[in-house]
């Protein structure tokens, strides 16, 4: 990890919305889902933002033997997006605590800011978050 990995490091990623991440194409097995209207998925919406900013840290990690996952998240869905738009997610980096990054971050969709909040992620050695996960699945799973 970069020592030039500090608060104040900013990224912005624009996304446009396709149908397969509308709330009836999030998780198949509930049926209550596919009956609900075709808006971008808070599911969908909170990985955008995740997503947004774990590549705003890459370029300060050894990637891939470093990486990132996320710990919390604390996002607002505050409006509906119908596919077809394009959001706009931007992050900063807020506070950096050893391995763990914190981060603030808004998703706009070009008519109303749709998400606003907190995320936080921590780095990793992929190699050993790897092994210890092997070590937690059970034997069927492969």
């Amino acid at each position: 990890m970069s020592p030039d990995l500090k608060p104040g490091i900013t990224h912005r990623f624009t996304y446009t919305v396709p149908q397969n991440k509308t709330v009836p194409h999030l998780y198949p097995e509930f049926a209550e889902f596919r009956d609900m209207p075709g808006v971008f998925a808070t599911g969908f919406l909170v990985g955008l933002m995740e997503g947004a900013c774990q590549l705003a840290i890459k370029p300060y990690l050894n990637w891939p033997v470093e990486q990132s996952v996320g710990t919390h998240v604390d996002f607002s869905h505050l409006a509906a997006t119908p596919p077809g738009l394009m959001v706009t997610v931007d992050c900063e980096v807020i506070a950096v605590d050893g391995r763990k990054v914190r981060f603030r971050a808004r998703a706009h969709d070009g008519h109303d800011l749709i998400s606003e909040g907190i995320h936080e992620r921590m780095v990793i050695d992929a190699a050993r978050f790897n092994d210890r996960l092997a070590a937690k699945r059970p034997p069927s799973a492969g």
